[in-house]
């Protein structure tokens, strides 16, 4: 029974550690599920997904931490693998929807998808875009927020290109970002902001298209908020 009991006390963190990255794998399936949404059009589907994925992504890391899976499977890099799903969420499933959504000019829409896949493509393996510090260095991909907005606020189309070549020149200037889910330092304060935000942004893709155009407009308050306080803390 002992011998029994202490091979299920070895086993449980290999079966937890198992856990973590299958759920970081589902991630795989809801950008997935967003891009085929995205090319049949159906737009709320498609942010739908692009949410899932953003929520995983945003949980995965702390049950990582939680329960202490780094270096229990050798051979299984999960860092990889997060980084590959992130590129794929964060980044290609945006950029078909730029594309299919039709919010660039029809003139630079290739050029304005190829900023944010080639950007995105060298930061994501630049080895200090997390740095020590727990921020992101540079831009850090958010083009499925980028989309939501630009998709949302519905403005024209050349404003869209300029909101995408400035972010992607701001991919390659060394900014220091937050990382709310590791920072220290005004952590609980930000979680707690970023949550009013997630609500707002959740009930204007709720109410679609019949939003109330000042959530939209309110949620944006987040965002001044996540620079401001990014750019406090890396020049304090």
């Amino acid at each position: 029974m002992s011998k029994m009991n202490l091979n299920l006390q070895v086993e449980r963190p290999l079966v937890l550690a198992w856990g973590v990255h299958l759920f970081t794998a589902t991630g795989a399936l809801w950008g997935l599920l967003a891009i085929m949404a995205t090319v049949q059009h159906q737009w709320q589907a498609a942010f739908f997904w692009l949410g899932l994925a953003a929520l995983v992504d945003s949980l995965d890391g702390t049950l990582a931490r939680r329960f202490k899976v780094k270096g229990l499977l050798p051979g299984f890099d999960g860092a990889l693998l997060d980084n590959i799903i992130d590129y794929q969420t964060y980044v290609i499933a945006p950029a078909i929807f730029l594309y299919e959504a039709n919010l660039l000019p029809a003139s630079v829409t290739i050029a304005g998808v190829a900023m944010v896949v080639l950007a995105s493509a060298f930061q994501f393996c630049q080895s200090d875009a997390k740095t020590d510090d727990h921020t992101f260095k540079g831009f850090p991909s958010y083009w499925n927020v980028v989309v939501f907005y630009l998709f949302m606020f519905d403005a024209n189309t050349w404003i869209n290109f300029w909101v995408i070549a400035t972010l992607t020149i701001l991919v390659f200037v060394p900014i220091k970002y937050l990382y709310p889910s590791r920072m220290i330092r005004y952590q609980k304060m930000t979680l707690f902001f970023t949550s009013i935000w997630g609500i707002l942004c959740l009930t204007v893709w709720w109410q679609y298209p019949a939003f109330q155009p000042w959530m939209l407009w309110a949620s944006l308050l987040y965002l001044v908020y996540y620079v401001g306080l990014s750019l406090y803390m890396m020049f304090r």
